[in-house]
């Protein structure tokens, strides 16, 4: 796979040298460009964490997809640009029931330069630049984040966005490096699982300079600033013509 066509499809311009700069540039302009969405799970499109595959599908097929296929997929790029690159595993925090998910149950990435950054493009609506280890802290469209590092543990962390007046964890995430196939199990069950938050409903969504395009199976919602529009879709054409004008994305079959 090129890796000219890759930022071709992020639309980042030419390669530059590794640097924190062109690593926030990267970040931004793939998580502008690359949608999380969940529509081969929906389809019946199996998933495989195989890292041609998941470059092909976001560059060639012009599609994205959810974590493992957009963090897994991103940092092969950052690899081929000369960045030093390891994947870790994150527990996603369940709000409602008030635990942290198994591992594996989300990948993310870390980028060493001068520091180890936390980055991640398949988080969905979350921090657009990267964070630095062990108390990084940055703010934009999507809100205010950081990094907490947790006292009992060595080398374990959060990410946390500040809602409501405190701080709430994203999720928990080691730096331990691990290799794709780790995470099969969980990317199976997350493609597979009645249980699972991607197998019951359509999502598509991707951030846009001053907020954020999401699309489900009925509505379209609209986000800039605090401004928010949520448009109702009545049809199953109606979702499809929506998502080529808005993700550029065609489903076959």
């Amino acid at each position: 796979m090129d890796v000219n066509d890759y930022l071709d499809r992020i639309q980042s311009g030419p390669v530059e040298a590794p640097s924190y700069a062109y690593l926030a540039k990267l970040q931004v302009a793939h998580l502008l460009t690359v949608p999380f969405e969940n529509l081969s799970v929906r389809h019946g499109e199996r998933i495989v964490l195989d890292e041609r595959l998941l470059v092909q599908k976001i560059v060639v097929r012009g599609r994205g997809g959810f974590c493992y296929e957009l963090n897994g997929a991103f940092g092969w790029l950052l690899r081929q640009l000369g960045f030093a690159v390891t994947r870790v595993s994150a527990r996603v925090y369940n709000a409602s029931q008030q635990e942290f998910g198994p591992e594996f149950d989300h990948m993310a990435l870390l980028v060493h330069l001068d520091q180890t950054y936390l980055v991640d493009v398949g988080f969905g609506d979350s921090v657009r630049q990267p964070l630095a280890l062990p108390h990084g802290v940055a703010q934009d469209v999507s809100g205010c984040y950081r990094i907490l590092p947790v006292e009992q543990a060595q080398d374990d962390y959060r990410l946390q966005k500040w809602t409501d007046g405190i701080w709430q964890d994203q999720y928990a995430f080691t730096t331990v490096a691990h290799e794709l196939a780790a995470y099969t199990d969980l990317c199976d069950y997350h493609q597979s699982s009645p249980h699972s938050p991607f197998t019951g409903r359509t999502v598509c969504t991707c951030a846009t300079s001053g907020g954020r395009l999401t699309l489900s199976a009925d509505s379209l919602t609209i986000s800039a600033g605090d401004a928010k529009t949520k448009i109702p879709i009545l049809s199953a054409d109606e979702f499809a013509v929506l998502l080529n004008e808005h993700f550029r994305i065609r489903l076959v079959g």
